[in-house]
């Protein structure tokens, strides 16, 4: 098996997966990441089909460089089970990551990590499947620490504030606005949720947002949430694509800024120097790790 990748997730499009025509029109999108959806996009009678719909999507579509990802029933579900046998042994490589929803505990990860232990064994699969998950029921959030560390897996946490919401019973009209609460009322749950996942080493992504007629709202969300560490944010509407992508992404004057100090820190270290003055700029070892996240986030776009 492979070491975990690096992956793209400034955007993450969902796209039902009982639908061809909008699989396809997923598979051509500027988005860095597709979930293939059989949970809440599916009406219970269509989840069979919608299986093998996906594998066939997976299977037979150019997806370029995209995160091929399919969100599976949850684990209390009648569905949960055969999603992953089925998809798994439908696509094989082709598939990325599976996503977990409504997770209440660490276990409910051991299951689909132990499944895909078996499957991968059993077709001898030469890459490891990924696990993304989605932090929706107080719950979850409230041993969030355990669940990002709960398997090697683990890719990315994800805050899915719709279901969140009627979890905590939040009065919440339009999914992932503010409820005419007096400051942001994801504070809380994004900053926990960042923290856990960046102390277990794996990507915090920012849930949906209900109104895709709302770009400004949908930026201003996004930008609350990349302000607190965030690498991306869901598009339920491809019209969500781009602003999560520009949003996401370094600008090209702060790449290149970024760049040129930690040379210039490089140099200075290299001559024994532990500080250095770039265009007024003081360069140290706390300040070079700040650079350094622009850096990679900068190579890992290709910028």
């Amino acid at each position: 098996m492979t070491s975990q990748p690096m992956r793209l997730r400034r955007s993450q499009l969902a796209v039902p997966g009982s639908s061809e025509k909008m699989l396809a029109k997923a598979a051509q999108s500027a988005a860095d990441h597709v979930f293939c959806d059989l949970e809440d996009a599916v009406a219970p009678s269509a989840k069979p089909g919608a299986r093998h719909t996906i594998v066939e999507a997976l299977n037979g579509l150019d997806w370029g460089r995209k995160t091929r990802c399919v969100r599976i029933n949850d684990v209390g579900s009648e569905w949960c089970h055969e999603d992953i046998i089925t998809v798994v042994e439908g696509a094989r490589e082709n598939l990325d990551t599976i996503m977990l929803p409504k997770p209440l505990r660490p276990s409910d990860v051991h299951f689909v990590d132990l499944l895909l232990n078996q499957l991968e064994t059993k077709l001898k699969l030469t890459k490891r499947i990924g696990i993304e998950i989605l932090i929706e029921e107080v719950e979850a959030l409230a041993c969030v620490e355990e669940i990002a560390k709960a398997s090697p897996r683990v890719e990315c946490i994800i805050f899915g504030m719709g279901d969140y919401s009627a979890s905590q019973q939040i009065d919440m009209r339009e999914i992932g606005g503010d409820a005419g609460y007096p400051g942001d009322i994801w504070h809380y749950p994004r900053f926990r949720i960042c923290m856990a996942a960046r102390a277990a080493r794996v990507d915090p992504v920012d849930g949906p947002f209900g109104n895709f007629k709302d770009d400004a709202g949908y930026r201003r969300e996004a930008k609350r949430a990349l302000a607190l560490g965030f690498v991306g944010k869901w598009a339920i509407h491809p019209a969500q694509i781009e602003p999560a992508i520009e949003t996401f992404s370094p600008k090209a004057p702060d790449v290149a800024r970024a760049r040129e100090m930690a040379e210039a820190y490089a140099k200075a270290t290299a001559e024994g120097v532990g500080s250095v003055n770039v265009g007024g700029n003081m360069v140290d070892a706390a300040s070079i790790r700040i650079l350094n996240n622009t850096i990679r986030r900068a190579d890992l776009i290709g910028m």
